[in-house]
């Protein structure tokens, strides 16, 4: 089963179990609130249940630990109507809420170390001998993930209960699917943390040994000027290594494009022109961190370090409605297309094209294949290269460093 289709029948079974265990409630409150039009009983229970999972929903997405399972915890012993509930890793109690914290927590584990191995749920009764204690029937359900059983959720009722038990399954089942899903955003964070390291490998052997070439060659010649290359490459270095927030502003990128072109010219001389139309209302936008720079050094490669001919980079930002346009062209010695095709299919492994790759995979990841970049080249007619920047996209903001 697909880990939606799984999402879905995991939602729709806690609903429908829990509106069983609140129906009773709000059938008992209808003669008080019969003047109000709050809808039928089944109806209120839906969206109290509904409410219930979605203030869940967000301490779980962070991943099974003590503070996300103390901030759930709550909630989903509202969503089961049970007398007390508590979740557990593979080695001990997280979070309780409830009576009974006080004799029973210390032999919760060992009731929980059956289903670690075996990943099915029981119900026993727990034997308690305390007179006024009203936990007597106990339902163990294992929370799952993509590594097997992650820990438990164990519900407890005044007495045996076979609704308890359904209920309970089909909630710890509900929790595993946020659990997985959490899973996931860490493996798409991975994901995005080594492509940037990729991109920063790229850039940084070659970058920092010829920017440091050109810096050397002016000490002597030009002292005022290799300390002001200094500054620059200090400055773009420590934006490019940055460690945290996978966006950045616009304005940020260009700064960072601007410094490295002032490397590349202390380089090239007079063979680099570049020129930028850049309209001011989209530098607040937000795109993928170091997307933009590796089209620049691209742009540079192909239009100088390929060539003798004198070469104009033009980077233009504008300002199309609900998105932003960024166009970087050159005029260098461009790239045949079936070439160019093999790169952003990913058939070319190694090679300068490993910068167009990467950023059209990570644009087409945060805002869709359709905002993947559009590239006109030829052999002998320099490369243009759009990049299309929704200018809102939840989830799309940037971090500060």
């Amino acid at each position: 089963m697909s880990g939606i289709a799984l999402a879905a029948s995991a939602a729709v079974g806690a609903v429908l179990l829990a509106v069983g265990f609140v129906l009773g409630r709000l059938a008992a409150r209808r003669g008080d609130r019969a003047d109000l039009d709050l809808g039928t009983p089944v109806e209120r229970a839906t969206f109290h249940t509904l409410h219930t999972a979605s203030l869940a929903a967000p301490p779980l997405r962070a991943g099974l630990t003590e503070d996300t399972a103390r901030k759930a915890v709550r909630r989903l012993r509202s969503l089961l109507g049970t007398e007390t509930l508590c979740l557990t890793d593979r080695s001990a109690v997280l979070a309780w809420d409830g009576p009974g914290e006080s004799h029973h927590r210390e032999h919760v584990m060992e009731q929980v170390a059956g289903i670690l191995d075996s990943g099915r749920s029981l119900s026993a009764h727990t034997g308690c001998d305390e007179v006024d204690c009203p936990l007597r029937w106990a339902v163990i359900a294992p929370l799952t993930g993509e590594d097997g059983v992650l820990g438990a959720l164990v519900a407890y009722g005044s007495r045996e209960s076979a609704v308890l038990v359904r209920a309970a399954t089909e909630v710890a089942r509900w929790v595993s699917v946020q659990l997985e899903l959490a899973e996931l955003d860490r493996s798409r964070t991975r994901i995005v943390e080594a492509e940037i390291r990729a991109l920063r490998a790229q850039i940084s052997p070659h970058f920092i040994f010829n920017s440091l070439a050109a810096i050397a060659s002016f000490v002597r010649t030009d002292p005022e000027r290799a300390r002001e290359l200094l500054l620059e490459f200090a400055d773009f270095t420590r934006y490019s290594f940055r460690r945290h927030g996978e966006f950045a502003h616009l304005a940020d990128e260009l700064r960072a494009i601007e410094q490295y072109l002032a490397l590349a010219g202390a380089r090239f001389g007079d063979r680099l022109k570049v020129t930028l139309q850049i309209a001011p209302e989209v530098l607040p936008v937000t795109l993928p961190f170091l997307c933009l720079q590796p089209l620049v050094e691209n742009a540079v490669k192909h239009g100088l370090e390929d060539s003798v001919n004198a070469c104009r980079v033009t980077i233009a930002a504008r300002d199309a409605g609900a998105e932003a346009v960024v166009v970087i062209e050159d005029d260098g010695v461009g790239m045949d297309p079936d070439v160019l095709r093999a790169v952003l299919l990913g058939e070319r492994p190694t090679g300068s094209g490993i910068g167009l790759s990467n950023v059209d995979e990570r644009l087409r990841q945060v805002y869709g294949a359709e905002h993947g970049l559009v590239i006109e080249t030829g052999l002998g007619a320099g490369m243009k290269v759009t990049v299309r920047i929704p200018k809102y996209r939840p989830g799309v903001h940037p971090t500060a460093s």
